[in-house]
């Protein structure tokens, strides 16, 4: 009886529900009974919509009652159903079954049983990846966030294998979410700081812990291994940020670099953010790089270690950045890398370990900038250069003062030649604008020598063109340059204009610098290879006159200076291998001949003067000979030259003219000529056709204009005028102490009036020139009415 009761029962309820029923064996090891799954999944689709929903509401019952009885294999035969329902049905109505579709798989999340979520982890990647057709306005992911972030550092309670599955399904969990959300915008916004700082973390944690997975960088992937995996879904996700939202997914990675102490050691930071450069798109990489910035702003005050991770990955970032990846503020990179710069060298050290720590930070600083000038169009390269100058101390508007002055220009000459190497010379007005080459050339006369070798290295990177930089290091001689293997070129007409206007610059600096005591053999050979650069670069037929001007001017610092016998021995040698290098250069058979026949001579006599000597680092001043005397016979004569010179057609006539004076750096003055050059300058005025012509006015003057004779000029102030200027002061002042207020006034109103009197007069006597003047025809007057007047012909005048 109680049999057909049941049966009564049974068939009293609703067609959906018998039919869910019956996909359930009475064994569970049975498995879905798949006849009756086929006709739950025709019936869902062959009826109306609203018929999917009740199923759906239906199973949820089902699986509650089977989950609080522990009834799991019940629970796995519901999810498969709802898999294939899922896969199945397209209606319309899936909306409204997908609401108790999700209820059933947070039941199962929210299990303890490690299988039950990894079931509906999986399911929800399958439903994940399911294109709805209508929007959802309602539907939130916020648990499935949390839960599967949750699931991604849980584990640990079980064994190894258990905990890469519940990482694993963790992980694809947070992919579904993402690949779930990101295609529809009425979903929620997955691009939310508060999601990104659950998921993103997550993510870095299993790429990080490749000890507890067992995983190796370097072994083949195991795509079911946690780590990655993550580095799958990581790569994803940056992916598919857009401009707006590639800052959400940047912030987390960085806060948790800083909370787990990542950055030391560098390699899993360079490794995330190397990953985020390839995998974010091309246009927003320079976004990542401002970021990276604006942290290390962040940690101004930390250990050095961290401030040289942060720019280890910031130097890797900008090796795989495109070319326009620094942005639009490009100054403003490079100060802030300049003040860190500038920071750190301020940074005193307590021990020697936290002083190394600051060199290599200093060091990264210097290596990140050169790749970031890397990255820049040329002209952008010359503006970085100009900007670095412009942080030296002696140039900047405050100063810091004594040691920490010189480390200061240490790193940024460091700074200037690594930037000045990613530079490709075409032009030297170019490369050289006044506004760099002044400067610049100023530093080379720098106390310290080091820093001397490393502006002359920065002279010999902007110069060389043809790399002749290495083939001129040594100061030797060559009977036949062309041993050395010198790639020359023609000299180019910009190449040439340029060394008529700045090459004073360069003699007179060499100069300088070979006179200062404190030069060492490698001071000197930097100076020789700048110097055969020029010859080797610029060497046209003008510019190489002076060069050989350049060398007697040498000579005789060589001969008249108090400077140590064995610098003036070097000085000696430096003149002999120059003039042998640029008299073969300019081929002129004569002087190249006589250059030989003096070397010959000093290899006799004067062995001491040649470059095997006296650039030789193993002698010592016993070697050197008593006496300083140097004869004639072994010296380069200038008349000689000249001749030789002439007889190949070059212009000789400023060749006895030494470069005594410094060169005016201003724009106003020709650089190229000398202040010894001055009293020869004729000034004329030339007519022009059309206009009257003027007199010429030539100047005359017998006295050489020097600084000394203007000094000289200024100096000569007569005594009495001077005498007489302070006893009218002091009558002054003492009419104003003593006399009383009414005189004081009738002497300033009488001074007034006279003022005002001349004034009068004055204006007066230019109107009535003007009215004079005026026609009265109105037509231009005479030529004759006015002494400076210039007559135009009719054709000019309207």
């Amino acid at each position: 009886m109680s049999g057909g009761c049941c049966g009564c029962v049974a068939a009293l309820k609703p067609r959906y529900k018998r039919l869910v029923d019956n996909i359930f064996p009475a064994n569970p090891q049975d498995g879905l009974v798949k006849n009756n799954m086929e006709k739950l999944t025709f019936y869902a689709l062959s009826s109306r919509p609203e018929k999917l929903d009740r199923i759906g509401q239906y199973l949820e019952q089902k699986l509650t009652a089977d989950i609080n009885r522990h009834r799991f294999e019940f629970v796995f035969i519901a999810m498969e159903a709802l898999d294939q329902l899922l896969v199945s049905c397209h209606a319309h109505s899936l909306n409204l079954f997908v609401e108790s579709y999700l209820k059933m798989v947070q039941k199962l999340l929210e299990c303890q049983e490690p299988d039950l979520q990894i079931t509906a982890t999986n399911s929800f990647v399958k439903f994940s990846n399911i294109e709805e057709d209508a929007p959802s306005y309602h539907r939130r992911y916020d648990f499935f966030v949390s839960k599967f972030s949750s699931m991604c550092h849980s584990g640990e309670q079980f064994g190894k294998e258990m905990k890469q599955k519940i990482r694993g399904a963790g992980l694809r969990g947070i992919q579904g979410v993402v690949r779930k959300t990101i295609s529809d915008e009425l979903q929620v916004n997955i691009w939310e700081q508060v999601h990104m700082d659950k998921i993103v973390p997550s993510l870095l944690f299993n790429m990080q812990d490749t000890k507890s997975t067992g995983a190796d960088i370097e072994s083949p992937k195991d795509e079911d291994d946690p780590a990655h995996l993550a580095e799958v879904v990581f790569r994803d996700l940056v992916c598919r940020a857009s401009y707006g939202n590639i800052r959400c997914v940047l912030v987390p990675i960085l806060v948790h670099l800083d909370n787990h102490r990542a950055w030391v050691p560098t390699d899993f930071a360079v490794r995330v953010f190397k990953i985020v450069m390839y995998s974010v798109q091309s246009q927003y990489g320079y976004l990542v790089i401002q970021l990276l910035l604006s942290h290390l702003d962040k940690h101004v005050k930390d250990d050095p270690q961290i401030k040289t991770s942060i720019l280890t990955v910031l130097f890797e970032a900008v090796l795989i950045s495109a070319g326009g990846s620094i942005g639009p503020s490009v100054l403003e990179v490079f100060n802030n890398l300049l003040r860190h710069l500038r920071i750190s060298v301020d940074n005193k050290g307590k021990n020697q370990a936290q002083y190394s720590a600051e060199v290599k930070f200093q060091d990264a600083i210097v290596n990140t900038i050169g790749e970031f000038a890397n990255n820049l169009p040329d002209y952008q390269k010359i503006e970085i250069m100009m900007f670095v100058m412009g942080k030296f101390p002696q140039f900047a508007d405050e100063e810091i003062g004594g040691h920490m002055d010189q480390q200061l220009q240490i790193n940024l000459l460091k700074t200037l030649l690594k930037a000045t190497t990613k530079y490709k010379t075409v032009i030297m007005s170019n490369a050289f604008p006044p506004e760099f080459l002044h400067p610049l050339l100023r530093m080379s006369l720098m106390e310290d020598a080091g820093m001397r070798i490393t502006v002359q290295d920065i002279l010999h990177t902007l110069i060389d063109r043809h790399g002749n930089t290495k083939k001129l290091k040594r100061i030797e001689l060559c009977g036949n340059i062309a041993v050395l293997e010198l790639s020359v070129e023609k000299c180019s007409r910009q190449d040439i204009l340029f060394m008529k206007k700045s090459g004073m610059q360069f003699y007179w600096h060499i100069l300088e610098n070979l006179q200062l005591e404190s030069n060492r053999v490698d001071n000197l050979e930097a100076l020789y290879c700048t110097m055969g650069l020029l010859a080797v670069e610029m060497g046209g037929d003008d510019i190489i006159v002076d060069l050989f001007r350049l060398a007697l001017d040498i000579q005789g610092l060589a001969t008249g200076t108090t400077l140590p016998l064995t610098h003036r021995c070097a000085l000696h040698a430096m003149v002999a291998a120059y003039l042998n290098l640029i008299s073969q250069l300019v081929t002129c058979q004569q002087a190249f001949e006589y250059v030989q026949s003096v070397i010959e001579l000093r290899k006799f006599r004067a062995q001491h003067l040649l470059p095997d000597f006296a650039y030789n680092r193993t002698n010592r001043p016993q070697s050197y000979p008593k006496t300083d005397q140097v004869k004639e016979e072994w010296l380069f004569e200038q008349s000689l030259l000249t001749t030789h010179l002439a007889s190949t057609g070059l212009d000789v006539s400023r060749l006895g003219t030494p470069f005594t004076q410094k060169p005016y750096s201003g724009d106003n003055m020709d650089p190229t000529m000398s202040a010894s050059d001055i009293g020869s300058i004729n000034i004329e005025m030339e007519s022009v056709d059309g206009s009257p012509s003027m007199a010429r006015r030539r100047y005359s003057g017998v006295e050489e204009i020097t600084v000394e004779s203007l000094k000289k000029m200024l100096s000569e102030e007569n005594t009495e005028d001077k005498e007489e200027s302070e006893r009218r002061r002091r009558e002054v002042v003492n009419t104003f102490r003593t006399a009383p207020f009414e005189e004081i006034v009738a002497k300033s109103e009488a001074k007034s009036n006279h003022f005002h009197n001349k004034l009068n007069e004055i204006l007066d006597f230019v109107s009535n020139t003007c009215v004079k003047e005026t026609p009265v025809d109105g037509m231009s007057s005479e030529p004759g009415d006015t002494p400076f007047g210039m007559q135009f012909p009719d054709l000019f005048v309207y």
